[in-house]
């Protein structure tokens, strides 16, 4: 599943490319892949809508859309372009006056990629955005486990189509310890705290044994018995981790692919993740492997505590 480091890969790619441009239409091969309204009431939507903003949250990519509006006689701007100072955007009763989100989650094998039109359509495409400049930005998903949301953050949040997500591990004012106090309530292994997106957003099974073993703990430790210190440790190993994963625009373990379709390079430097049986960087022992949460474990026992 890509985790913060392919999405982030993704939503860098895509931002300077999307944001200003407008949704023409969009084209649903399988409808279910929208969880959120109804497949019709979500195409009829977007249809015309402008792209203000790209980013992430958690593993979530999100645009921001403004509502379909008309070409301003003044400025020649294009229906759902940046509005100009001192320029309205006509009301949009379907939209209760929030601008929303359009949601994107890659699941297991999801590809959000912005393609030529002439590029023949993939099997297992299953929604084709229409942008005004010609391009394509296409959702491919082989497995079907991702998903396409449309609504207000408040709608997605109380209609639970969306989880409640917690801090961001990168981001710089989640502080050492904050890490601390949130492992403190937990009595449950290392490893299922940084898989629960609702503790840490973001972090999945490959950075969760990425980071643990740079912070040289067991990831099957109770987390409330972790020390202060090695709370600081794993605090500073997760950022590593992935601002690392980031530099090298993911790993392509699986299916992952960046926005133009180029595999990432994280792969090759992993230290622990897919290594079982190999010997350890540190100590050459070979690696150990458990199932923690219903996921498989690599770790050391000599180096890890």
């Amino acid at each position: 599943m890509p985790e913060l480091p392919e999405v982030e890969t993704i939503v860098a790619d895509l931002r300077p490319h999307l944001v200003g441009r407008t949704i023409e239409r969009c084209e649903l091969s399988f409808p279910t892949i929208v969880r959120h309204p109804e497949p019709e009431q979500f195409v009829d939507a977007v249809a015309g809508a402008g792209i203000e903003s790209v980013r992430r949250r958690g593993k979530f990519i999100l645009l921001g859309l403004a509502p379909p509006s008309a070409p301003s006689a003044r400025s020649g701007r294009p229906p759902g372009g940046p509005k100009r100072s001192g320029e309205e955007l006509p009301p949009h009763h379907e939209w209760g006056g929030a601008h929303p989100f359009l949601v994107v989650h890659l699941g297991m094998t999801g590809q959000l990629r912005l393609i030529d039109a002439l590029t023949p359509l993939e099997k297992h495409t299953h929604a084709v955005f229409f942008l005004d400049d010609g391009r394509q930005l296409r959702y491919r998903d082989p497995r079907r486990f991702g998903r396409l949301l449309l609504g207000t953050e408040e709608a997605l949040l109380s209609s639970k189509k969306m989880p409640v997500l917690g801090p961001e591990p990168i981001d710089p004012d989640f502080a050492a310890d904050e890490l601390y106090r949130r492992l403190r309530k937990r009595r449950s292994a290392l490893k299922a705290v940084l898989l629960d997106q609702g503790a840490i957003a973001g972090v999945g099974n490959i950075y969760a044994d990425e980071s643990l073993y740079r912070a040289r703990l067991r990831p099957s430790r109770i987390a409330n018995t972790v020390s202060k210190r090695s709370a600081r440790r794993l605090h500073e190993s997760l950022r590593e981790s992935l601002e690392l994963a980031i530099a090298n625009r993911g790993s392509s373990v699986d299916t992952f692919r960046d926005a133009w379709g180029e595999a990432g390079a994280q792969q090759e430097k992993l230290l622990v993740y897919g290594r079982a049986g190999e010997p350890c960087f540190t100590c050459g022992r070979p690696l150990s492997v458990i199932r923690i949460a219903g996921r498989t474990t690599v770790f050391c026992r000599r180096c890890q505590r």
